[in-house]
């Protein structure tokens, strides 16, 4: 269990007016405890709280089906498949005080407790260990490295890969195999592999699409390395681009790196994006740059707070997000560029270094 990560965790909640939470996202709380399991249709939550005093308590509801979780908190309790968990989770509850919950308690135990008023009231609180987990400590931030030099590796596997006659599932089914030989334990998500016009789509899945000299090839990929997640996108020409292609590219580029270059304590999420799609704007593909700039990634490939125009909160040092501008031409051109960044006192770390320049595969 890390003391630290639950202290900031119940500071985050006092700050909410809450002072006690249930977490219940299995990765939460691996985050929190060091236990992972995956509990599917069954009950798996933490009790985080304070005690009487006001030094941090902590409770584990587990499955006796579930592997063991001696220690992962100050308190165990453990149950069966013939036993309601509900009532043991309101027994440690204070009924007078509201519960903050995260996002992943389903219905099927929420609608119980709020029937059995185990708490006065039930808020949602995931943000209180979101913003915790936003944050990167030093150790993170180096796996975090690590998982992206691994990506990069892979991104140069990926561009040997094209050739005539090969198709888009095939480059994609053989991208574990390279993870594994790499030192990554898997994918972070399905890789995107797009050929020609498919780049189009900025979440096409890999079909039998056959490649052909001269497409434009998209990949979008990323590994999960020891616990934490990787995402890059590049595009490359395989022929001598049109002048179409190289102007989509070029905007792309200039709107990536313009964005990566204001990163700081300080901005807005807002800002970052703006930055981006102004250029893409004033180049007149404004209306094929279809999805906000970024996400936030850590544990997970996708993690709360996203870099979108509407989000007005400032970046903090150890944030680690992704920087994608996209333009789509329906049927005909797609390109996007992508690297995460990590923020630091003064600036950002660009954890991709896998080259931007338009580059032609020798084909």
């Amino acid at each position: 269990m890390s003391e630290s990560r639950i202290e900031r965790v119940l500071q985050n909640l006092e700050s909410q007016g809450l002072s006690q939470m249930l977490v219940c996202d299995p990765m939460s709380i691996w985050y929190l405890t060091g236990y992972y399991t995956e509990p599917y249709e069954r009950f798996l939550g933490l009790l985080v709280a304070r005690d009487a005093e006001r030094r941090p308590r902590t409770v584990m509801f587990c499955n006796r089906l579930f592997p063991d979780a001696t220690g992962a908190a100050q308190r165990l309790v453990t149950f069966d498949d013939t036993e309601d968990p509900v009532p043991l989770v309101a027994a440690e509850l204070d009924a007078t005080a509201p519960l903050g919950v995260d996002k992943m308690l389903v219905a099927n135990w929420l609608l119980p407790l709020m029937d059995a008023r185990a708490a006065s009231g039930f808020r949602l609180g995931s943000w209180a260990v979101d913003a915790a987990r936003s944050v990167k400590d030093a150790r993170e931030q180096e796996l975090m490295r690590q998982a992206s030099l691994t990506n990069d590796r892979a991104m140069a596997w990926l561009a040997a890969q094209v050739r005539e006659g090969v198709t888009e599932h095939q480059i994609a089914s053989g991208l574990l195999g390279e993870y594994r030989r790499l030192g990554a334990q898997g994918h972070s998500f399905s890789p995107i592999v797009s050929f020609g016009a498919n780049a189009a789509d900025p979440h096409h899945e890999p079909d039998d699409t056959v490649f052909h000299k001269g497409d434009m090839v998209l990949f979008d990929v990323g590994c999960k390395q020891d616990a934490y997640c990787s995402d890059m996108t590049r595009t490359f020409f395989t022929a001598t681009p049109t002048a179409c292609q190289l102007e989509v590219y070029e905007t792309v580029r200039r709107a990536n790196e313009a964005a990566e270059a204001i990163v700081r304590p300080g901005v807005t999420f807002a800002q970052i994006d703006l930055t981006a799609r102004r250029i893409i704007e004033d180049a007149g593909f404004g209306p094929y740059f279809t999805h906000r700039l970024g996400h936030q990634i850590g544990l997970e490939d996708h993690e709360p707070g996203d870099v979108s125009a509407t989000h007005d909160e400032p970046v903090r040092a150890g944030q680690c997000f992704s920087i994608e501008p996209g333009v789509y031409l329906p049927g005909k051109v797609g390109v996007r560029i992508e690297d995460l960044v990590i923020v630091t006192e003064d600036g950002c770390e660009v954890l991709n270094h896998y080259s931007h320049e338009a580059t032609v595969l020798e084909v």
